[in-house]
């Protein structure tokens, strides 16, 4: 290494970790004189050897090198002062080393395809610091916290928080031993006071809740029954023979008082950026400069589903573009068909969210449930004694079951006011271009959030008779698959008809600042699986079926276990409710660490010619910035791409290209029951064609088959 250059980047260094700013000016003016080797000097061999590089961005590598990525042991500073010193592999960060940012952070430990993963130790930039295990960037296993304000953690983790067995100790001198749950306590545990008071027994969500027992240092205790709730608590103080009586003592006193001085930390120091998120700047770029989006037309294809046309990357494999599609619908405007109907369901859901809530518990009586009330809300247009004036037609309004949707909410930690706003805020929904299958129309909130959609009446008669079953299922199984469902509500129109118009208010499981690249309906059967549209009309919005697949999900071996955990559970709840033709809605991000979003190469000729990932758009995406993750939400993982020997392969063979991707997925449509109707169909269409391909099968074997399939396509990424 020249030590003009070793001179350079120990200044370059000292600067960066005093101002961002300030270290990125220096770069580029120092950049702009140096005389090092550039990225576009060419490697006559594929041999490991060591290099000194700089990009015309202002970043530095320094370290092994191989054709034309990192291979080895290399440092890589970047502009903006984030550097990385350690071991790579074909150009990704891979195994040990050490991150460090601007602000002072460092994670030294293992690495894993650029993500921080295995056993390590991150050090924020104000004293806080987390030495255990890793996966994804995520801490998850056996890990030890010190806080900046002197708190101490020390047990199991799970994405990010206190999860399991745990210890943790106030710098005031109290300590907690015992279960945790999403960062709070949870459990069975026990809390210790520096003054030698203990609580031991049952604790939900930070507090304690449940049977458990408080004792003085003196011998004195009290047992009983404790709640926040003082009309839940009951219990019976038991004296020792101290001189220091406890009568007086308010049991709530463990609430307001102890409790309070026990608050649990928030997290350390948010990372801003990830490793697995900086970009790289090298390869075959013309001249060291950074890549450009070439023409679009060059990247136009045919349509591939007759096998013809298209630019060839691999053996004449074909390109699609990958890039986040248009925003979905047409916006419900004054002059709309739609129009009055908009604003009569805003009006109903304004007044159904907005009624007092009689009850806090998430324990339902069964009247909850009852679907037999006709109870309608009259919205005349100059108001009523319940009723604000409106511009609208009248109409009548009903509620089905509103106490257990708006337990519901809870339970899924909705706003009411931010779910109001989404709803019957001042923007209009908007209608999506066609209706489903079922003819039913689906209509967005301007945020995404929610997806409304019209219903047939057998469809409301499925959801309420299954409403009891599926508020214990998700009640029960946090990070259940299924649909969330929000309201269930009528709008019978005035005039002569009195037309009913019946819909169901639902999570949108593709709400997220990712941007969507591809989505997939997938049921596990292949009679009509495959979509009709030419490749060049095929884009980020279009939904793609089981036949257009082209990948396997690999999942992180935890992940995929709870994974299958839940899949197995939903599917017995559906089958058990006699529900089929649900499906598995996926949608995919592609990340590029190396430059950019990807372009994927996802149709392999006749030949079965391996396809493959290459960049062509700037989408990369931060994921800190980006919604929590969970099972099925914001996930982090990678496909590898497949080739089908035939038309109606379900599953094809795997080929060993792998892709980085973040998943969103869900189970949803798990409102159509095996009805007389499916029968006939199942009956008709097994003339046709072969029983086990159609989609209307019974729910016992539907239930089979779409495990079945599902368990192919994602797989333990080990």
């Amino acid at each position: 290494m020249s030590k003009v250059l070793v001179g350079i980047l120990k200044s370059v260094e000292a600067k960066v970790r005093k101002s961002q700013l300030s270290a990125k000016k220096r770069a580029i003016s120092i950049f702009t004189t140096m005389s090092v080797a550039h990225v576009d000097d060419e490697v006559s061999d594929a041999e490991v050897y060591n290099t000194e590089k700089i990009f015309c961005n202002g970043d530095i590598y320094i370290g092994q090198w191989a054709t034309d990525t990192p291979h080895g042991n290399g440092k890589y500073l970047w502009s903006d002062g984030c550097m990385y010193l350690g071991d790579w592999n074909n150009g990704k960060i891979h195994g040990k080393g050490k991150f460090s940012w601007p602000s002072g952070a460092a994670y030294e430990g293992d690495f894993k395809n650029g993500y921080m993963d295995g056993e390590g130790t991150f050090t924020g930039s104000v004293n806080d610091s987390y030495k255990g295990t890793w996966v994804m960037n995520t801490k998850q296993g056996k890990g030890i916290t010190n806080y900046a304000n002197g708190d101490h953690y020390e047990g199991e983790w799970k994405r990010g928080f206190h999860n399991g067995e745990g210890r943790y100790h106030w710098e005031n001198g109290h300590q907690y031993i015992g279960q945790w749950k999403n960062g709070k306590m949870n459990g069975n545990g026990t809390m210790m006071w520096a003054n030698g008071n203990r609580y031991d027994g049952s604790w939900e969500d930070g507090l304690p809740k449940g049977n458990g027992t408080f004792h003085w240092q003196d011998g004195s205790f009290y047992a009983g029954i404790w709640s926040r709730d003082q009309k839940e608590q009951s219990g019976k103080f038991y004296p020792s023979t101290s001189q220091v009586p406890h009568d007086d003592w308010d049991p709530h006193q463990l609430f307001s008082v102890e409790m309070g001085e026990c608050l649990i930390c928030e997290e350390g120091e948010n990372i801003v950026i990830f490793p697995s998120d900086k970009l790289f700047y090298w390869s075959n770029n013309d001249e060291g400069k950074p890549p450009t989006r070439r023409n679009s037309e060059t990247r136009a294809r045919k349509s591939s589903m007759d096998g013809s046309g298209g630019n060839g990357y691999l053996g004449g494999s074909l390109k699609i573009r990958m890039q986040p599609g248009k925003r979905q619908g047409v916006t419900i405007c004054k002059g709309h068909k739609n129009y009055e109907l908009m604003l009569n369901l805003q009006l109903g859901i304004r007044h159904s969210v907005g009624r007092p809530a009689p009850s806090k518990s998430l324990k339902l009586k069964p009247t909850a449930f009852d679907t037999e009330q006709k109870l309608w809300t009259r919205f005349p247009p100059e108001g009523s004694k319940h009723t604000p004036p409106h511009q609208s037609c009248e109409f009548k309004w009903k509620d089905y079951c509103p106490l257990v949707f708006k337990t519901l909410r809870k339970l899924f930690n909705v706003d009411p006011a931010d779910y109001m706003l989404s709803i019957c805020g001042n923007d209009a929904l908007r209608e999506l271009s066609s209706p489903g299958k079922s003819g039913s129309f689906f209509y967005l909130t301007h945020d995404d959030k929610y997806m409304i959609k019209t219903m047939k009446k057998s469809e409301v008669k499925v959801l309420k008779r299954m409403l009891p079953a599926y508020y214990e299922h998700v009640n029960t199984f946090e990070n259940t698959l299924v649909t969330k469902f929000f309201g269930l509500h009528c709008v019978k129109l005035s005039g002569p008809i009195q037309k009913k118009v019946r819909f169901v208010i639902m999570g949108n499981l593709l709400c997220t600042e990712v941007p969507i690249h591809r989505r997939y309906d997938l049921k596990g059967s292949t009679h009509g699986r495959i979509t009709d549209k030419p490749e060049t009309e095929i884009d980020a919005n279009t939904t793609l079926k089981d036949l257009d697949l082209k990948f396997i999900f690999r999942l992180q071996k935890d992940w995929f276990e709870e994974f299958c955990s839940q899949v197995n559970k939903d599917c017995d709840f559906l089958e058990q409710e006699r529900i089929m033709d649900y499906s598995l809605l996926v949608g995919i991000s592609f990340q590029e660490h190396n430059r950019q979003a990807p372009e994927v190469n996802t149709e392999p000729d006749s030949t079965g010619t391996t396809p493959n990932l290459t960049t062509d758009v700037d989408s990369h995406v931060n994921l800190s910035k980006c919604t929590c993750l969970r099972l099925g939400i914001n996930m982090p993982a990678r496909v590898e791409f497949t080739v089908r020997s035939n038309d109606t392969q379900l599953v094809g063979e795997p080929t060993g290209q792998f892709g980085d991707v973040i998943l969103f997925f869900g189970i949803i449509d798990i409102l159509q029951d095996y009805d007389i109707s499916k029968k006939l169909e199942h009956a008709y269409k097994s003339f046709q064609y072969d029983s086990t391909s159609i989609s209307a099968v019974d729910p016992r074997l539907y239930s089979k088959r779409f495990k079945d399939f599902i368990f192919r396509v994602f797989s333990d990424d080990s």
